[in-house]
């Protein structure tokens, strides 16, 4: 039976990641530490309960979504399994009682007009014929042609960007892994016009940002969406997915299904070619990039005539 506070037991284990090398518990620290003090407060002076679980992850929380409360537990979940090594009778619940904690909306996905009236939005941002719209049209514009994180195309150096091989180098992403991005002929002669108005106004350093609205500024992500939220509402984009309004990152949604469309009208084995995919845009797993088959109505409804027709296959072989 556990005889110390529970916010004791809390902070004996954010220093023990922190020890292993662990930045702590990240943002749910501050979780944790709500939690040790209802616990404390409860007036329950026991092991871990799954009732005390389930009380704190629902009835203390802000809103009344199942989903919020699936991901209180998922936050107390490596903490109940470090408190269980020194407390067998440590309680937690065991099946996902509220559901999945994370259920994948339905993502925008932007038509050709759609991202030429973007572009062309942002052409016509101030000053006419500067750096700035030059620099915000190159950037979506990549974004929507190699389907990159939005912090990707920001962190992207000179040095990164080799237009006679048509390559990016997309350093340290998301899951601290470095990868090659190919590009089409397109992509490079827009970004070589990007890189003509960067050089009238300023030399080009290997290691400086790729990406700079001034010759002194270079793009950053709270700009980047700041003035992609005037472009679309300029552009006239109104949503289709299940979000309120569109993103940017749905462009790279868009440039995923996009290619596995184009995948499923050549006959294309896309179980080969998603694997490569999913390397090109930096996903940990290939299940990642599946789930974009399921995600978008037209995706879906050619797996289901394809399935279809394997099934009449193997029934005339019966």
């Amino acid at each position: 039976m556990m005889t110390t506070t529970m916010t004791a037991q809390v902070e004996a284990y954010l220093a023990e990641r922190t020890s292993l090398g662990f930045r702590g518990a990240g943002p749910n620290a501050s979780q944790l530490r709500s939690f040790a003090r209802f616990f404390d407060g409860s007036g329950h002076r026991g092991s871990l309960t799954t009732d005390l679980a389930i009380e704190w992850a629902k009835g203390h929380a802000r809103g009344r979504d199942p989903r919020a409360w699936a991901r209180r537990l998922d936050t107390l979940r490596p903490f109940a399994a470090y408190l269980l090594r020194e407390d067998p009778a440590t309680e937690f619940p065991q099946t996902q009682i509220f559901g999945k904690s994370h259920r994948r909306a339905t993502p925008h996905i932007y038509t050709e007009d759609e991202i030429s009236a973007l572009l062309a939005a942002a052409r016509r941002l101030d000053p006419e014929g500067g750096l700035r719209p030059a620099a915000f049209e190159a950037f979506y514009g990549l974004i929507a042609a190699t389907g990159l994180r939005v912090s990707e195309a920001v962190k992207l150096r000179c040095a990164d960007v080799d237009l006679g091989s048509r390559c990016l180098t997309v350093r340290m992403t998301k899951f601290s892994k470095s990868r090659h991005v190919p590009f089409h002929a397109t992509v490079a002669v827009a970004l070589a016009d990007y890189l003509g108005m960067r050089d009238h106004f300023l030399p080009r350093v290997a290691e400086d940002p790729f990406f700079v609205s001034t010759p002194s500024r270079s793009l950053k992500k709270r700009a980047v969406h700041w003035t992609f939220q005037k472009l679309r509402d300029e552009a006239g984009i109104v949503a289709r997915g299940a979000y309120r309004d569109v993103r940017i990152h749905d462009l790279r949604h868009t440039f995923i299904c996009r290619r596995i469309q184009r995948w499923q009208a050549e006959g294309t084995d896309i179980d080969n070619a998603i694997a490569a995919l999913s390397t090109y845009v930096g996903h940990a797993k290939v299940s990642d990039t599946y789930w974009y088959l399921t995600g978008i109505p037209d995706l879906m409804a050619t797996a289901g005539n394809r399935f279809e027709d394997f099934a009449f296959a193997e029934a005339d072989h019966g």
